[in-house]
C-alpha cells in the first residue's frame, strides 16, 4: 500500500540548504566517532548486508527476503549476531552498520522511523552493562563536543545553541530503572505496560521532561531479543538499557550484556517463539564458543537529528525511505 509522501523529489531534497547542513553534521559526528573508538583500541568492520537470519526484534518491523543463490537470505535489520560470532577474532569492534527494516507504514508520521537507516554498533568482549553504558556515555558526549567545536556555524543555522547541550556535557547521565520510568508514566496517567517496550509516546514524554541524556536499565524479559542476557540476580530482568535524549528526541542508543551460553540462547529462542534451526551457523559459533561481551547500537540518523535539532529523521538522511511510501 503507498502513502502521500512529505518528501520532495529526491533531487530537491539533496539540493535543499537544510540537507547539506545535515551531512555536514553527520560527516563530522561519524569521524569524531571513528577516532573516539579507535583512540580505544577498536577495530572497524565493515559489516554484512545479507544473511540466512537477522535480529529477529523491532517493535513490529520485519526483515526484506532476498534471493540467495536459491536459498532465502535476510538483508540485516541489525548485525548483531555477527557482533558476537566476531568477537572470537576481534574483542573490541564496531561497525558503522547499514540497516533495513520495513516498518509498519503507521510509524511514517512518527518522525523518527526510516526504512533504511544506520548504526554506529559496537561491541565488546568480557564487558559489562555498566561498561557499555560508559563507553555509550563517553562516545555521545565527544561527538556532541567535537561537532560543536568543527562546525559551530551549521548547527547555529540550523537554530541550535550550545546552552542546549550544556547538561549533556556537563557530567554523568541520569539513570533509571524501567520499573521507575513505568511508574512516572503511570502517575501521569499515561497507561505503559509494565511487562513491554517504553512506548513512543511514553518516550517522547519521557524526553521532553528531561535536561540531559538519561539511561533506562532492566527491561522485562520478553521484551527483546534473546541474545539480551537475563539478570541472574533478577529473574525476569534483563541486563540492558536504553540511552534517551532529552528535548523529545527520544532513544539514541540501545545496548546489553549479551546472552553466550549455548544451552541458554536455545532457551530463551524457544520462549521467544524463534525456531532454532534458522540459526544453525549462529547457533553453532555459540556451542564452540563465543566470548561473554557487552554492547550497543547507535543510531546514526538519530544522532544527526538530536544534534540538528529538525523535526524528522528523513530530513537527515540524503536518501530517505519512509515506512510505506515508495520513493528512489
Amino acid at each position: 500500500m503507498s502513502h502521500e509522501s512529505p518528501l520532495a523529489p529526491l533531487g530537491e531534497h539533496l539540493a535543499a540548504r537544510s540537507t547539506a547542513a545535515a551531512m555536514r553534521v553527520q560527516q563530522e559526528a561519524l569521524q569524531a566517532a571513528r577516532d573516539h573508538l579507535r583512540a580505544q583500541g577498536f577495530q572497524e568492520l565493515l559489516p554484512p548486508l545479507i544473511g540466512p537470519v537477522t535480529d529477529p526484534g523491532g517493535r513490529g518491523a520485519k526483515a526484506l527476503d532476498v534471493d540467495f543463490y536459491g536459498h532465502r537470505y535476510k538483508l540485516m535489520t541489525s548485525a548483531i549476531l555477527y557482533k558476537q560470532a566476531s568477537l572470537r577474532g576481534f574483542g573490541k569492534l564496531f561497525y558503522i552498520a547499514p540497516n533495513v527494516r520495513v516498518e509498519p507504514a503507521e510509524t511514517a508520521g512518527t518522525g523518527r522511523h526510516l526504512v533504511e537507516f544506520h548504526q554506529i554498533d559496537v561491541e565488546v568482549a568480557g564487558a559489562t552493562r555498566a561498561d557499555a553504558m560508559a563507553l555509550a556515555e563517553g562516545l555521545l558526549t565527544h561527538v556532541v563536543d567535537h561537532v560543536w567545536r568543527a562546525v559551530p556555524d551549521v548547527l547555529r543555522e540550523l537554530g541550535r545553541d550550545r546552552e542546549s547541550f550544556t547538561e549533556l556535557l556537563a557530567g554523568p547521565f541520569d539513570r533509571i530503572t524501567h520499573t521507575e520510568a513505568v511508574e512516572r508514566l503511570v502517575s501521569v496517567g499515561h497507561p505503559q505496560n509494565p511487562d513491554g517496550e517504553i512506548d513512543w509516546e511514553g518516550e517522547e514524554m519521557l524526553s521532553h521532561k528531561a535536561e540531559r541524556p538519561f539511561f533506562v536499565t532492566g527491561y522485562p524479559k520478553g521484551s527483546r531479543g534473546f541474545y539480551d542476557r537475563e539478570d541472574p540476580d533478577r529473574p525476569g530482568e534483563l541486563r540492558n538499557f536504553d540511552l534517551i535524549a532529552h528535548g523529545g528526541f527520544g532513544e539514541l542508543v540501545s545496548g546489553s550484556e549479551r546472552e553466550a551460553d549455548y544451552a541458554t540462547i536455545v532457551t530463551r529462542m524457544r520462549e521467544s517463539g524463534e525456531n532454532p534451526a534458522k540459526y544453525k551457523w549462529y547457533l553453532d559459533t555459540a556451542r564452540d564458543g563465543i566470548p561473554t561481551s557487552a554492547g550497543f547500537g547507535m543510531g546514526v540518523e538519530r544522532l544527526v537529528r538530536f544534534l540538528t535539532g529538525l523535526d524528522a529523521l528523513w530530513q537527515v538522511s540524503a536518501y530517505p525511505k519512509l515506512p510505506g511510501v515508495a520513493t528512489p
